[in-house]
């Protein structure tokens, strides 16, 4: 007798921290409250919203790893979406979730069906390490109803048990049409003035964009034409550009009058030297390969390019 009462108080001085632990871990979460703006009149499909809040020590967090995670929660429900507001309000800490569900019940009647709860983890990290608190959130209760009476009033002609459709107001298309035909017409306006800007479809030979010609000759004789020939169409299209620019018959030594009275060409001064150098050498020289050499149809139709832009911009 006298060797078991030692056994025994040794076992109570034992047992005595792990009750004061647990009643520290149950001090550590203060509330848990779940609300539902309107857990009543769920048909099928609806979604539900609720709203679950948990109030603890301030140095507790929420352990996000033991959140639900979307999905079935029972044959008849799942879970949709779930966020979390963890903040730390008037000296305790606040973990807010809200949770959506959505119902896929079909009732038959009115009738009450529980929503079951889950567990949370909380921790604490500290010098000492990491204290834990499980939380349980609990179960609350949803009322369903059905989205059709299982015995409808019994009625002589089965006509009745049909509603007419609803009428919708009538919808006046006026404004709708007055708008787009006043839309298409600005737009038109706009494609009319970019076509005329650039030269597209009926305003490709309208006059003033002498260059702009010239750069769709050179393109069109380049294909299916021998080298030799494209090239020599290229010069003269050049050529003629110039001399629709300058009113008159455009020669190497008119480059510099040219140039001096179509200020917008004058970046192109370098460009245009090398091109009289290249059509001496093709049309009075007889050297039309030393000429492809010097002056490739590739820079031709760049220059021709660039001079079709100034063109643009003048």
């Amino acid at each position: 007798m006298g060797a078991r009462v030692p056994a025994l108080l040794l076992a109570g001085l034992l047992a005595a921290p792990l009750a004061l632990t647990a009643g520290t871990a149950a001090a550590q979460v203060r509330s848990v409250e779940v609300r539902s703006p309107r857990p009543f009149g769920i048909f099928l499909g609806d979604l539900v919203e609720a709203q679950v809040e948990i109030r603890a020590d301030p140095d507790f967090r929420l352990q996000r790893a033991t959140l639900p995670q979307p999905g079935p929660v029972t044959y008849w429900l799942d879970l949709r979406a779930v966020a979390v507001d963890d903040v730390t309000v008037a000296g305790a800490r606040r973990v807010r979730l809200r949770l959506t569900y959505q119902s896929f019940y079909a009732a038959l009647d009115a009738r009450t069906l529980e929503v079951p709860g889950f567990p949370l983890t909380l921790a604490s990290e500290a010098a000492t390490g990491l204290t834990t608190a499980a939380v349980q959130v609990p179960g609350w209760s949803l009322g369903v109803s059905p989205l059709r009476e299982v015995q409808p009033q019994r009625r002589e002609d089965p006509a009745e048990y049909l509603r007419p459709d609803g009428r919708g107001g009538r919808i006046d298309p006026g404004p709708d049409v007055a708008a787009a035909a006043g839309l298409g017409t600005l737009a038109g306006l706009a494609a009319l003035a970019l076509a005329h800007d650039r030269a597209w479809g009926p305003f490709r030979t309208r006059r003033g964009r002498p260059f702009a010609t010239a750069l769709r000759v050179l393109r069109r004789q380049r294909v299916g034409a021998e080298p030799d020939q494209a090239y020599r169409a290229a010069l003269l299209a050049l050529h003629r550009g110039l001399d629709q620019t300058a009113g008159r018959r455009v020669l190497a030594d008119d480059l510099g009058d040219v140039l001096a009275r179509h200020g917008a060409f004058r970046g192109q001064a370098e460009g245009l030297a090398r091109f009289f150098e290249a059509s001496r050498l093709a049309f009075f020289g007889g050297r039309l390969p030393a000429a492809r050499a010097a002056w490739p149809l590739a820079e031709a139709e760049m220059l021709l390019t660039r001079l079709a832009a100034a063109e643009r911009s003048a």
